[in-house]
């Protein structure tokens, strides 16, 4: 009896240690939160939220890239309107394509109390990711209003514009030596806006004397911004485009570079 007592008393050990780890490694898993507020599209016939969405598996979501972060050992998860609370509950926060009334009738646009709160957030340890886009299809007075607490800021304008399927009219080959381009030589960006830059606000990306990418150290965050959607489904693989881009490899670099500046609790 004796005997009995003692190999539970060691099973149930095991399996407290067990599910201590279980809840650290879970705890240390980083969440990943795509905003679904200021991009608030609802697809004409399917009446269902779309575009630039996990869920979205067509040409214009971001499935594919929600399956490298999941890969990377991270969650991800849809983020409405962004309080303090729920930002809380995530480590990145990717804001793409904010709507104008082109889009959807009446708009969320980007309140002060939304800013505060991604700035206090991002100044906390939040990683946050804006992919905007060009002139005509994004919402830009009140993303700027967020974009400078960061020391950036998009121009109304677009460059990079692509006729038809000549692909090379979007090319970016003059990569400079950063993380985001590890084993890159060559990037599909289409139609995309330059960012302005003050204080300690850093190009990535430079062409022709504009800045396409830029990030920026805030307190203990990171801000990284690019002025295009750029990795959704149509042009994340060879689907639509040649074998030469390679903005898979990009978008793997670019998931790895938000995650590699979660702070670990």
């Amino acid at each position: 009896m004796e005997k009995q007592k003692k190999n539970n008393s060691s099973l149930f050990l095991g399996l407290i240690i067990a599910l201590g780890f279980y809840a650290s490694d879970a705890n240390s898993q980083p969440v990943v939160g795509l905003d679904n507020w200021f991009n608030n599209e609802t697809h004409a016939t399917t009446k269902k939220p779309f575009h630039y969405l996990w869920t979205d598996t067509e040409n214009s979501g971001y499935s594919r890239w929600g399956e490298i972060f999941k890969a990377r050992g991270a969650q991800i998860t849809t983020v409405g309107k962004p309080s303090a609370t729920a930002l809380s509950k995530i480590n990145v926060y990717i804001i793409v394509d904010p709507d104008t009334t082109t889009e959807t009738p009446y708009p969320n646009y980007l309140a002060t109390a939304d800013i505060t709160a991604i700035k206090n957030w991002v100044k906390k340890g939040g990683v946050l990711a804006v992919l905007a886009n060009d002139a005509p299809n994004c919402e830009f007075t009140n993303l700027n209003k967020l974009l400078r607490q960061f020391g950036m800021s998009l121009n109304h304008v677009t460059l990079h514009p692509v006729t038809g399927t000549n692909f090379e009219m979007g090319a970016c080959k003059d990569l400079p030596d950063h993380p985001l381009f590890k084993g890159v030589s060559k990037i599909y960006i289409k139609e995309v806006s330059d960012i302005n830059l003050t204080g300690t606000a850093k190009a990535v990306l430079t062409e022709n004397g504009k800045v396409l990418i830029a990030e920026n150290k805030i307190g203990k965050g990171y801000v990284f911004v690019i002025g295009d959607p750029w990795i959704y489904n149509e042009y994340i693989d060879h689907d639509r485009l040649p074998e030469s881009f390679e903005n898979r490899k990009a978008a793997e670099n670019l998931t790895d570079l938000l995650l590699g500046n979660v702070k670990k609790k």
